[in-house]
């Protein structure tokens, strides 16, 4: 197909614009304090906000209260399954999650009935990327609290067809990309210069990591960096045994391609934590207090990430 030409498969997708993807959702819970709580001691995240008599939750919990949990919802509307039938149908039977926005309207609070709609915002042109060739369709849902507007969820995914292997197998496997927006943005412009930046609130001093619009302490939206000196210990780990993926064992030894690897929760000598690769040592001898020293890994010409060498006692 050359420039300027229409392409009649996209033109079917792009039918699909503006229709509904769901129609007057109802959470299966009202906003509470228990669901606040367990979010807030997964994230670690201790501001007082969140607990008290005027509590709210926290603002990244606006898609956790549209959920349906594992019994599903009954809301969706048929047009987005028509949808994906049809990208099935033309072999693009893959999907991968590609990137999330949230806008902010006002604070849910305990006791708030949550209601959504949602629409298929876009169908991409197709695209072609190394994972396949497919396109990108971008939902928005509209969240209510009260019958309220409270916030807004876009959301990508790629529905693609997956890339042909031939021949033998590919010595270094594509990586999935990190999502960079303008909330991280600089945390990746300091990896490309081989700093690892981390946030500082200038009201209160706070350091913070992963990077965040706002201060999680005081809310200020205010902040500078600092760079970590590299230096740190594991704090905990997992080793990934199943499902087998090279793209993350290959680049640090090519022979153990697809073989079991560790990713820990490295505690910075700042106080802050990351999560990361563990290289340097094998899966089996990373353990709790480890000492780790950054560096960063060239994964291919476009890809440096940070990741952290473990030194074995």
């Amino acid at each position: 197909m050359t420039s300027g030409e229409s392409d009649p498969f996209h033109e079917r997708l792009k039918a699909f614009e503006g229709r509904p993807a769901a129609t007057a959702g109802r959470a299966k819970d009202p906003v509470n304090e228990p669901m606040i709580r367990h979010w807030c001691e997964a994230m670690g995240d201790t501001n007082p906000a969140y607990t008290g008599p005027d509590a709210i939750a926290p603002p990244t919990m606006l898609q956790a209260w549209t959920m349906g949990g594992l019994s599903g919802h009954t809301d969706r509307s048929s047009a987005y399954d028509e949808l994906f039938e049809l990208l099935d149908g033309a072999g693009c039977t893959s999907v991968v999650a590609t990137d999330c926005e949230q806008e902010y309207l006002r604070p849910l609070r305990p006791g708030d009935e949550v209601g959504f709609d949602a629409v298929i915002e876009s169908v991409s042109p197709r695209k072609t990327t190394k994972l396949g060739t497919g396109h990108f369709v971008t939902t928005r849902m509209d969240v209510r609290a009260n019958g309220e507007l409270a916030g807004t969820h876009r959301f990508r995914i790629l529905k693609y067809a997956p890339a042909a292997r031939l021949g033998s197998r590919p010595e270094a496997p594509p990586r999935p990309r990190p999502v960079i927006n303008r909330d991280n943005q600089g945390f990746w412009d300091g990896v490309r210069e081989h700093r690892l930046l981390i946030q500082r609130c200038t009201a209160c001093a706070t350091l913070r990591f992963p990077w965040l619009p706002g201060c999680n302490a005081c809310s200020s939206p205010d902040w500078d960096t600092v760079e970590a000196s590299g230096a740190g210990t594991v704090f905990s780990y997992v080793v990934m045994h199943h499902p087998p993926f090279p793209a993350f064992t290959a680049h640090e030894d090519p022979a153990a391609a697809g073989g079991p690897y560790a990713v820990a929760l490295v505690e910075l000598a700042e106080g802050v934590r990351i999560i990361s690769n563990i290289t340097g040592v094998p899966y089996d001898k990373v353990r709790i207090g480890m000492p780790v020293r950054l560096e960063f890994l060239r994964v291919d010409d476009t890809l440096e990430l940070p990741v952290f060498r473990g030194e074995a006692g």
